[in-house]
């Protein structure tokens, strides 16, 4: 009895292992390093033991509170208008209309390509000269608008291309759920007389919120460390004002040298998505219990 107990805890080990080995060492060798003064000329054996003091010297330095100010507005706006976007066109398009395999692939082309070449692929868009935008902009009477050269521009360019990538991230996890929810809710709503809209808030949107939690979640982590397309498009430029945390954390390491400061904003960024995963998984729990709730009540009726 006792041997086949632990026979799931024996296949269990080899994944354990490595999972212990690729993940948690890394993150404990990242953790020792940020309380260190370490240069990549040294070895981390060598680097002098500085305890807090890198995490209090990011504290008050006006370029990583900046850094950090652009990260929360650009994961902000990015995955607000994604989800918004997403769920929109799931709902929209949740109903038989021929040719919607075709239609389907097609919008999820976009995440599909690699970042780089997102990148270059907007960068050329927004040339000020030769640009797409500004070219049809100058057509219809319009001034040139300094896409990726002015502050307010180049971020906002930034999240028009992320959201143009990955709103079909979206929409297909946002279509998946809708098209496992209950048939019964959704009659139950029917006959009792609810509008469109009123099953939309009252039903849909409830018994998909789950999902959307989750979803949201993985954007929200990806928006956190999103660093090719913004290299490419702006290299963090105008001054700072597109240097979101994860271009900071790699000049840190690569240009400014300094291994031991930029482990302690890799660890900084760790702790805030750690403490948005707990919040989501909370709101999550509250949401499948109201989800249960309206699947009896469906189911009662």
């Amino acid at each position: 009895m006792n041997g086949r107990r632990l026979t799931p805890y024996l296949f269990m080990a080899p994944a354990a292992f490595i999972l212990g080995v690729a993940l948690l060492y890394p993150i404990a060798y990242m953790i020792y390093a940020s309380f260190l003064d370490w240069n990549p000329s040294q070895r981390i054996g060598q680097a002098e033991f500085v305890g807090l003091r890198n995490y209090t010297w990011l504290l008050g330095d006006a370029s990583f509170r900046e850094s950090l100010g652009v990260t929360l507005k650009f994961a902000f706006f990015v995955v607000s208008l994604e989800m918004l976007i997403g769920v929109g066109l799931a709902l929209l398009l949740d109903r038989s209309i021929r040719g919607m395999t075709a239609l389907r692939t097609i919008f999820i082309l976009p995440m599909m390509i690699a970042p780089i070449v997102v990148g270059l692929i907007w960068r050329y868009m927004y040339h000020p000269t030769v640009g797409i935008f500004n070219k049809t902009l100058n057509a219809i009477g319009v001034e040139s608008v300094p896409w990726l050269s002015d502050s307010f521009w180049a971020l906002t360019s930034i999240i028009i291309a992320d959201v143009w990538q990955w709103t079909p991230f979206i929409f297909i996890l946002s279509l998946a759920a809708l098209q496992s929810l209950p048939r019964s809710a959704l009659e139950a709503a029917r006959i009792d007389g609810a509008t469109g809209w009123q099953q939309i808030w009252h039903i849909k949107l409830p018994l998909m919120m789950p999902v959307l939690i989750v979803t949201c979640l993985l954007r929200l982590i990806d928006a956190f460390k999103v660093l090719e397309v913004v290299l490419v498009m702006t290299n963090g430029g105008p001054g700072l004002s597109t240097e979101i945390l994860s271009l900071r954390i790699s000049r840190t390491a690569s240009e400014f040298r300094e291994l031991g400061v930029a482990a302690a904003m890799s660890n900084y960024l760790l702790l805030m998505l750690m403490l948005l995963t707990v919040l989501m998984f909370v709101y999550s729990r509250v949401s499948e219990a109201r989800a249960a709730r309206i699947r009896q009540a469906a189911e009662e009726s």
